[in-house]
């Protein structure tokens, strides 16, 4: 038996030296309270003194027991006191190892429920009490405060002598009678002598009064994980236990509904997969709610298809699986991707709405409460702030429950795996997981080739249609999911610009229109029927006729001019060109054309003005070739370079003047011999256009209206526009050097700013220096305007009187 029991067990009162006896042990007991409590440490002999007096029971728990349970009616003074302690010393000594009778010892014994039999009788005192008309019902309040606080110690490292179970029992003690309390100091005193340690028991202390059903909300009311100040249990619910009560009341559908609201409004869920060209699908109900069309899908589902790392659910399944039922299944099943909660995270979302809702039930309840004038501003305040962090919790695990991701695997089945939810939004994380096999970057036309990566062509095959393969990576799940199902349709159109292949499309009387090199308009590309042939069995019926400009086809031009053969050639079906690649050679199938349709296309670029056609004596640009102009044995050329206006005047081209006048077709006749060969009608043309619209050239008075085509340039009648001549300088006279330059307005300033060293000069050598200036105004073409030169000459007249220009 411990020194504390047999102290306890005496039937008399203990002498002096009998008291030293048990000094250590309760400077063993002291220290443990001194650790929890700076007032006890300063006392120092005094507290020694003072509990060596009232050695083995604990002298605040004796005080409390004469000082307050003895004004209840039903509670003798010493004689109650007494009874009480032998009962609980009866059933304590045999497991309590604490150095003084403190709480523990109205304890039951460790593991055992309910109330020990010490504990029991007291509590049939209290109940006696009423308060505001009613009597307590203290075994059902303790009941519960002893389940709060054993949980509390469980779950606690530091808590190992049953320091919150004593938290409950002194308050208890000390709430009596109604009305009482104690102050934080009165608990840890009590139970400092089994010294637990003090941040450890704050902590416990902290956790009881936030989780309490009946400790009084009044002082309780204090930030998560501080200590109240005053301690009290009483028979009114406490917010805390009316939440529990509204959260039991709480219909699950009710919680289901309100958590379809918060799913709704969490933008996580679904940032930045609009943006990304994704089709997003919130909350769908019904499979058929995702179209089966093509395009990339993203939806978030519901609570009902929660699934588990590597078990989609049957819901999740049918929306992957099916269209409008089971027996209409879906067919590009790889542009879907669901977002679903995991299970366990679905419930604890379920369980921070139902918190969230149960405090909104309170809420009415103190309302309620207000109106008949008993609640206080403290209690509605700390009832306020439940709510807000309940709510606040909220959207938090909404995000942290949807870390489900079902999808199509390359295999062809479902899966179903769990990502981390961080900061970044959802989407952004489901793209980034290698799992999801998404591709957000274009994919190289040479990739959709039979030889690709991707495996889209059967043996044989040399044509598809173009829905099929852009079609192929939403439904072959073998392929990468891509975001933007136009990416794939803009990769087919940039080979067939890049001529790696040809697209086709055949109408429905059996003609056809084909597109190589160039892009087809909207309309065709739409159209279900276009296909896409490969460049070696290809046959063209359309060649853009801008292709045939100089380097535009590889190979096509390997000088300034080419035999209409070479072109005739190259569209034969057997060319094969070597094309770079940035860095690398590869080759490139030309595909075939028939012989008309190059000569459609030769024809309309020579028309254009893209080609130069000379044919014998033909010579053809920018406009139709005539019939029978155009055969193997012509040349195509580079079209000749723009000829400057002044190159036709009389000083440049002498042939093509007599008696000072120049017909269209002189100048042609005299431009092609001094080009030594015959140039195209349209070059010439532009050179007289341009020698007229520069005041070069005028048109005679007998000529014909100008311009004209070819047959009628002999008609066309030029003469050399009137000109102003300038005078010759005068020659200086003997002995006089003269320096004449161009100068620019900049380098006019310079030269005045060199004035003073050339009269310096002409001072030393005695020299006169006379200045003479020449200013032109005009370009030589177009006389300035009158306005201009009058402005001019009043800037001119400044500097000495008539200087002007005229």
């Amino acid at each position: 038996m411990s020194p504390r029991c047999s102290a306890a067990g005496s039937s008399r009162p203990s002498r002096s030296g009998d008291r030293e006896a048990f000094r250590q042990h309760v400077v063993a007991a002291l220290k443990g309270i001194a650790a929890v409590d700076e007032q006890t440490a300063k006392q120092g002999a005094e507290a020694e003194e003072r509990f060596l007096k009232s050695f083995p029971f604990h002298p605040d728990l004796t005080e409390v027991l004469y000082s307050k349970w003895t004004q209840l009616a039903r509670f003798q003074r010493t004689r109650g006191v007494l009874r009480t302690f032998a009962l609980a010393l009866r059933e304590a000594e045999k497991w309590d190892t604490s150095p003084l009778v403190g709480p523990a010892v109205f304890l039951t014994a460790p593991g055992k429920d309910g109330l020990s039999e010490s504990l029991r009788e007291m509590v049939a005192v209290a109940d006696t009490e009423e308060w505001e008309g009613k009597k307590q019902a203290w075994t059902g309040i303790l009941d519960n405060e002893f389940s709060q606080a054993r949980r509390i110690q469980i779950e606690s490292v530091g808590l190992k002598n049953r320091e919150v179970e004593q938290a409950v029992v002194a308050t208890f003690l000390h709430s009596q009678p109604v009305g009482q309390n104690a102050r934080t100091r009165d608990l840890t005193v009590l139970l400092g002598s089994v010294r637990p340690d003090k941040i450890e028991l704050e902590k416990g202390l902290a956790r009881w009064s936030q989780s309490s059903y009946w400790l009084d909300d009044l002082y309780t009311a204090v930030s998560e994980g501080q200590l109240p100040g005053t301690w009290r249990l009483g028979n009114r619910p406490n917010l805390t236990q009316m939440h529990a009560v509204a959260a039991r009341n709480i219909p699950d559908d009710t919680v289901r509904a309100r958590l379809l609201d918060d799913i709704g409004r969490t933008k996580a869920l679904t940032a930045n997969a609009s943006a990304a060209g994704v089709r997003v699908h919130t909350l769908p109900t019904r499979p058929k709610d995702i179209e089966d069309d093509g395009a990339f899908h993203y939806a978030v589902l519901g609570p009902s298809a929660a699934s588990e790392s590597g078990k989609p659910s049957a819901e999740a399944k049918r929306f992957l699986d099916e269209t409008t039922g089971s027996d209409r299944p879906r067919v590009y099943r790889n542009a879907v991707l669901l977002l679903a909660p995991s299970k366990d995270g679905l419930e604890l979302a379920m369980a921070r709405v139902r918190d969230y809702l149960a405090w909104e039930v309170v809420r009415e309840e103190v309302k309620k409460q207000q109106k008949d004038g008993n609640v206080d501003p403290a209690r509605a305040q700390t009832m306020q702030i439940n709510i807000d962090k309940a709510k606040g919790r909220i959207p938090e695990a909404v995000k942290q429950a949807y870390s489900i991701v079902v999808t199509v695997s390359e295999k062809d089945e479902a899966q179903a795996f769990k990502i981390t939810v961080t900061e970044e939004p959802h989407f952004n994380t489901i793209k980034a997981d290698n799992r999801s096999r998404i591709q957000d970057t274009a994919i190289t036309a040479e990739a959709l080739l039979p030889d690709g990566p991707y495996n889209l062509w059967r043996q044989g095959e040399n044509a598809r249609r173009v829905k099929d393969l852009s079609g192929a990576f939403a439904q072959l799940p073998h392929l990468p999911k891509m975001l933007k199902a136009s990416a794939i349709l803009d990769t087919l159109v940039d080979g067939c610009e890049q001529g790696t292949f040809v697209l086709r499309l055949t109408r429905p009387d059996g003609t056809s229109r084909s597109w190589w090199m160039s892009r087809p308009d909207e309309n065709a590309l739409n159209d279900p029927a276009m296909e896409l042939v490969l460049p070696e069995t290809a046959v063209l019926t359309d060649i853009a006729p801008a292709l045939l400009a100089p380097n535009k086809l590889p190979g096509l031009w390997p000088a300034d001019k080419i035999a209409v053969k070479a072109v005739f050639d190259y569209f034969g079906g057997q060319t094969v060109v070597q094309v770079d690649r940035g860095g690398y050679q590869e080759p490139m199938q030309i595909p075939k054309a028939e012989q008309t349709v190059v000569e459609t296309a030769i024809g309309t670029a020579v028309a254009e003005g893209t080609i130069w056609l000379l044919s014998g004596p033909a010579s053809i640009l920018g406009e139709p070739i005539p019939t029978g102009v155009l055969n193997a044995s012509g040349t195509l050329c580079v079209p000749p370079a723009p000829i400057a206006a002044a190159e036709i005047l009389p000083e440049n081209l002498k042939d093509a003047w007599k008696a000072s006048v120049a017909s269209g077709l002189s100048v042609a006749t005299a431009l092609s011999v001094k080009a030594g060969k015959t140039l195209p009608w349209k070059t010439v043309r532009d050179v007289i256009s341009d020698a007229l619209q520069a005041r070069f050239l005028a048109l005679d008075a007998g000529s014909q209206a100008w311009p004209c085509d070819f047959p009628s340039a002999q008609f066309a009648k030029f003469r050399v526009a009137g000109k102003t001549t300038l005078p010759p300088p005068t020659p200086p006279p003997t002995g006089v050097l003269v320096a004449v330059a161009d100068l620019e307005p900049s380098q006019v300033q310079d030269l005045g700013d060199i004035m003073p060293k050339l009269l310096e000069v002409k001072t030393k050598n005695n020299t006169p220096i006379r200045f003479q200036i020449r200013i032109e105004m005009g370009d030589g073409k177009t006389m300035p305007s009158a306005e201009t030169a009058q402005k001019a000459n009043a800037i001119l007249k400044g500097v000495k009187e008539g200087l002007q220009l005229q």
